[in-house]
């Protein structure tokens, strides 16, 4: 473990250590996507890992698929992450905006104006989704057209440059779990017959596209992009051509010069180890489930460079710390994980206060 808490170089930064807070949706922003001063409070009380990574946010009114998740797309977006990305950086960490366009999975009673969702293909997911009014299926989805494939690279753009107006260090391409990106990745939601369907180069087309439009907008060492190889999240199924998929998207975007890629690690060793050599750059490797006793046996091995932790990051605002001295993390709440307030938001204790006696 005495390799995580040495610095690793991210783009042009240099974090202070090798841990890496994993974005997580926590559903506490306001109903228009503006973040509250609460979520300021949130990412600061984690800054004792080298870098956080926000939660999913939308780049547009038509990449939202859940109820109050943060967007960063007007003014008053930039505002409300002015506060978060300043008391992460007062707190002495860096923290990249994910850009998150959820596509098909989604459903109109979540979004503001209660528009249909978009996708590669108009092919539903055949999975439910949870609104104010309960648990509702997942409607059909609109195909988008070439013009609007067009204009989305724009809002990944858009977004990008408003996440660094707001005083993020960078963003981060959510091109995982089963949302937008990914959805051209698999031919079960991909049947398209022009330049973005069909061949593993044309499903590969709009994530490159994407990557390359915010590191032309923002600067590649700014830039990173989240993977999930294999991940069947939101019903995709990437089929036998999945990960040649993936050694090809890795060889392209390797070529744009991205600060890293954020790896979801599923099991197969193979590929990650392909991704590993093909990649110049750091990569970040989540294992999910991983044990306490196993942070940093990726980086040890040569894998990843940096390691990104989830819900003990989200339950336990000292997890550099505790892990340094061996204590245990605290218990989850999950019935607290999405909405609400403080409660199982804020008011996780650290080690300290929770030892220190009652007044």
């Amino acid at each position: 473990m005495t390799k995580i808490f040495t610095p690793a170089k991210i783009g042009k930064l240099k974090s202070k250590n090798r841990l890496v807070m994993a974005p997580m949706t926590r559903s506490r922003a306001n109903p228009d996507g503006t973040p509250t001063q609460l979520a300021a409070e949130y990412y600061a009380q984690r800054a004792g890992l080298g870098l956080l990574i926000a939660e999913g946010t939308q780049p547009s009114a038509q990449g939202q698929g859940y109820i109050f998740t943060p967007g960063i797309y007007t003014d008053a977006h930039v505002e409300g992450w002015k506060q978060i990305t300043s008391a992460v950086h007062d707190a002495g960490s860096h923290i990249f905006i994910q850009l998150m366009h959820v596509g098909r999975t989604s459903h109109p009673d979540n979004t503001p104006s209660h528009i249909q969702a978009v996708a590669p293909s108009a092919i539903a997911p055949k999975d439910q989704m949870f609104t104010l009014q309960g648990m509702k299926p997942i409607p059909e989805p609109r195909a988008l057209t070439l013009e609007e494939i067009a204009r989305t690279v724009d809002d990944f753009r858009n977004a990008a440059r408003h996440a660094v107006d707001a005083g993020a260090d960078g963003v981060e391409i959510h091109g995982a779990n089963g949302y937008l990106i990914q959805q051209f990745f698999a031919p079960n939601a991909n049947v398209r017959t022009d330049a973005y369907g069909g061949s593993i180069e044309n499903r590969a087309r709009f994530a490159i596209e994407v990557a390359r439009a915010v590191a032309q907008e923002i600067g590649a060492e700014r830039t990173g992009i989240r993977l999930s190889p294999g991940a069947t999240l939101g019903g995709l199924e990437e089929g036998p051509e999945g990960p040649d998929l993936y050694r090809y998207l890795i060889g392209e975007l390797n070529k744009l010069g991205l600060a890293y890629v954020h790896l979801l690690h599923l099991g197969n060793e193979a590929l990650v180890a392909d991704i590993r050599k093909g990649w110049s750059n750091a990569l970040i490797v989540n294992r999910p489930g991983r044990a306490p006793q196993d942070v940093g046996v990726d980086i040890t091995a040569g894998l990843a460079d940096l390691e990104s932790y989830g819900q003990f990051v989200l339950t336990t605002p000292d997890f550099a710390e505790r892990l340094k001295s061996g204590a245990p993390m605290n218990p989850a709440n999950k019935a607290t994980f999405y909405g609400g307030g403080a409660e199982g938001y804020t008011d996780y204790p650290t080690l300290a206060n929770a030892m220190a006696p009652a007044l």
